[in-house]
Parts: structure tokens; C-alpha cells; sequence
């Protein structure tokens, strides 16, 4: 079984990156998708907000999937469903197996890694206490509620304020759920600001920032939590401990790009992301692999992951037709106060139009300037900004004709307004 383009993963950043690539002269592509249906985490996101910027409206989530969806139907681009991928081996082979083909190995011309992420458990975090029912993480909370038609709990508490965790806050509120409150380690929350306001403060649940979960009690199912405050090491304050009785505890603690067929394949991996190191193509280290989405850097909308996905999709397809990629890069780092940079590398030659750079800041600060320098600390570009935030992914485009090989490196750092 041959096709020119794999698509692992039929979610949005899959899909498309499906659709670009047909788009773009390659016809012959599969998505293999492990669920029973496309659309990915989007089918569980009941709630509007998505498409602002790719369809210049409001949807929710299944709408917004369902557009991509009928986008890749109409083009009648291959999908295999309820289909794990085991392994990709040298060749770009890609072994898989379903319930009614078995055991299948495809060959692929090029492959686009587009598996998303997954939620940070209890285990990850070493939470201490019992080990009643009643613990969700809030992903699975909300496909048990949204999906499935169950409620998973009358008296909750969240720890972390990410944005699916605020999002759940809401959830169980209208449900009729009585939400005690959302507790955040961090001095800062980590959700988009939106849904603090529409989440949080519309409902009257109160916010715990600074604070974090020293307890959990209860024999069969959750009874008590117990939070304390935290100082600035984030260790727990003795003598600040809060009690709640709750039968649910949500974890909103953080999301990790699934790249376990990655690390097999022998791709490499940015230590700061747990993500790929991709080049402006959004091309791995291994050529002709390449990946966007959830599996690269964790988004918060997913419109970037569309844009990003796109230009997978385009780029995965000209490496189909023929373009070979280059062996000169400009390398990409964070300087102070920045967490990361996507892409880590851009081959300048390649670049068609001005280069886009996503990133997160290390803390909550106003008033900066995101300056872009070169090996010899000449300023390539600057960004003055009046608002960063961890939780929001802040996106810059440097114009190409500032950009040349002899400037070696890239350095993106925070730095003061001149």
C-alpha cells in the first residue's frame, strides 16, 4: 500500500493540513486516525469561540471540524478511521493496524505528524492523598459530559486555571453543578483572559492563585480537598490550609504533545516544548517528516494550529513534486524571559514571504518589547507589546529582507521599551 502523502492524526491540525496539501497538486494522501470519526478534540468542545480567524465567524467546535471535515470529503482524500499507527520505521514506512484490515504497513513519500497532545495526569504531578472516584482530568470530564451524556460530579473543585479547566468550570456550572472554585499554583492564571472573565467571574467562582492541592480524603469516592497557599518556591504555606467538601476534583494541569511515535522514529525533540524541532516548512529533522499542531508547541487557538497546518500541508507537498530542502539555517533561541521559538531554524532561501514566529513569555509582564538580535546584538526587528502572559502565545513576523545568513543566530528576549 503506497500513497505520496500520510497524515497521522484527523484532527485539525491533520485535516488540515490534508486539504493544503491537495490544494496544492498532491492528490494521492491518507489520514489515518485512531478514533471512530474525524475532528479530533474539537467534537468535544461544545463551546463557541473557535474560527474567528480562519472563517471570520464564531462556531464551536464540532462546526468548526465539521468545515475541514467536508473540505477533505469533497476532495474525497483517503481516511482511515479507528486506526492506531504502531511505528514509522527509515524508509517513511508507516506501520499500522485496525479491527478490519490487521496488521498494515504503508509506504509514504512524505508524512505529516499532526497527533495533538494529551493532559498531564494526577501521577505527574505526585499529587498527594487518597485514591477515591471522583478525580477527572478535565479533558476526560468534558467528552464523559459533552460526548457521552454523563455528569461526573454535583460539588467541584479545579486545580489549574488553563483554558480547558476554565471551560469546565462553566460546563459544570450550567449543568447544574455547584463549582467551589479554581485553584492555580501559579501567580498568574494560566488560561487566556476571556475566560477568566467569561468562565470565572460571570459564574462567581472564585479564583485561588498562589495555591495548590496539599490533600485529598475520602475512602470510595472524593469527600474532602484540601488547598494551602503557596510561597515563592511554590512550596506549601503551613497555617493557610482551606477545606473544601467536594465529590469531584478536576486537573487542568498542563497538556504534553503526544510524541511517543516520534521519539521512536528517532526525530528530535525540543526539551523546552517536549514538542519537534521543526524548520520554517514546519519539516523535522528527518526529511520529509513533517508536523504541526498540538505535537509541535501547545496552542490556544485552533486557528494558529490551522495556519500552522497549512503550511505543513504546502510544504510537505512541494517536497512531494520534487524541492529538496537546505543545508544552510538560521538558527532560532529564546533570550530572556522567553520559554521557546517556533520554528527553532529557517532556511531564509526558502522563505516565500516574511517569517512568522510563535512563543510564550516566563511571566506576566507589561509594557516590553520583544526585540529580535543578531550574533553581533544588532537589532533585526522589534515588537512593542503592552501585555504578555505564559498563557497566551504570543506571534511575531519578521520581514524577510531582514533576514540574511550572515547573521548566524536569532536571539527573541523581553526587553525594556526605548
Amino acid at each position: 500500500m503506497k500513497y505520496d502523502l500520510v497524515v497521522i492524526g484527523g484532527g485539525p491540525a491533520g485535516l488540515a493540513a490534508a486539504y493544503e496539501a491537495y490544494e496544492n497538486g498532491v492528490r494521492d494522501i491518507l489520514i489515518i486516525e485512531r478514533d471512530k470519526e474525524l475532528g479530533g478534540i474539537l467534537n468535544q468542545c461544545i463551546h463557541n469561540g473557535f474560527g474567528l480567524h480562519t472563517f471570520k465567524e464564531e462556531l464551536t467546535g464540532p462546526e468548526y471540524a465539521e468545515r475541514f471535515i467536508d473540505l477533505v470529503n469533497e476532495r474525497e482524500i483517503e481516511v482511515k478511521l479507528d486506526t492506531m499507527v504502531l511505528d514509522i520505521d527509515e524508509n517513511k514506512n508507516v506501520h499500522t493496524i485496525n479491527t478490519e484490515e490487521g496488521y498494515l504497513v504503508i509506504e509514504a513519500k512524505a508524512i505529516v505528524l499532526a497527533m495533538g497532545c494529551r493532559e498531564r495526569t494526577r501521577g505527574a504531578i505526585n499529587m498527594p492523598g487518597d485514591r477515591p472516584s471522583g478525580i477527572f482530568t478535565a479533558g476526560a470530564a468534558q467528552r464523559y459530559i459533552n460526548m457521552e451524556g454523563y455528569m461526573v460530579g454535583k460539588k467541584v473543585l479545579i486545580l489549574g486555571s488553563g483554558d480547558i479547566g476554565l471551560i469546565m468550570a462553566r460546563r459544570m456550572s450550567l449543568e447544574g453543578a455547584e463549582v467551589k472554585a479554581v485553584v492555580e499554583l501559579m501567580p498568574y492564571s494560566n488560561g487566556l483572559t476571556r475566560n477568566i472573565v467569561q468562565c470565572l467571574d460571570d459564574y462567581n467562582i472564585p479564583l485561588y492563585l498562589s495555591h495548590t492541592v496539599v490533600d485529598v480524603r475520602g475512602k470510595e469516592r472524593l469527600k474532602k480537598v484540601i488547598i494551602a497557599k503557596v510561597d515563592e518556591n511554590r512550596k506549601p504555606i503551613k497555617g493557610t490550609e482551606i477545606e473544601f467538601d467536594v465529590d469531584t476534583l478536576l486537573l487542568s494541569v498542563g497538556l504534553i504533545p503526544e510524541n511517543e511515535l516520534s521519539k521512536n522514529a528517532g526525530i528530535t525533540l525540543d526539551n523546552r516544548t517536549n514538542g519537534l524541532v521543526v524548520s520554517e516548512s514546519m519539516e523535522t529533522s528527518i526529511e520529509g517528516i513533517f508536523a504541526c499542531g498540538n505535537v509541535v508547541h501547545v496552542h490556544d487557538l485552533v486557528d494558529f494550529v490551522t495556519e500552522e497546518s497549512k503550511n505543513a500541508g504546502r510544504n510537505a507537498a512541494k517536497y512531494i513534486m520534487g524541492k529538496k530542502r537546505g543545508e544552510s539555517f538560521v538558527e532560532l533561541k529564546n533570550g530572556a524571559n522567553i520559554n521557546y521559538t517556533v520554528p527553532q531554524k529557517v532556511d531564509i532561501d526558502a522563505l516565500e514571504g516574511n517569517l512568522t514566529v510563535f512563543m510564550r513569555v516566563r511571566d506576566v509582564f507589561k509594557n516590553k518589547a520583544i526585540v529580535v538580535r543578531d550574533k553581533d546584538n544588532n537589532i533585526v526587528q522589534s515588537f512593542k507589546k503592552q501585555h504578555l502572559a505564559p498563557a497566551e502565545m504570543e506571534r511575531i513576523t519578521i520581514l524577510k529582507d531582514r533576514l540574511n545568513y550572515n547573521q548566524g543566530t536569532l536571539t527573541i528576549s523581553l526587553e525594556e521599551v526605548k
